[in-house]
């Protein structure tokens, strides 16, 4: 799936993690559409990897950061 067909891609990890929100509470509520649950599983599947790849790239980056700024107080 490309960028232009997922639009997952262009959320922030804030929006990401309140639609995975409003998504686990549809999921709890009592009144689960059986017809939209494989829908929103999927989505929630996407979401969470969103998140992890947005997660592992601010860990690169402050390791990056603090890489530099080690090397510059020796």
């Amino acid at each position: 799936m490309t960028t232009e067909e997922d639009p997952t891609s262009e959320l922030g990890y804030t929006e990401a993690m309140t639609e995975l929100e409003e998504i686990l509470t549809s999921l709890e509520s009592d009144r689960v559409d059986v017809d939209v649950i494989s829908r929103q599983v999927a989505r929630a599947a996407r979401l969470i990897e969103l998140c992890r790849a947005k997660i592992q790239r601010a860990e690169i980056e402050v390791e990056r950061v603090v890489a530099g700024l080690e090397s510059t107080t020796d």
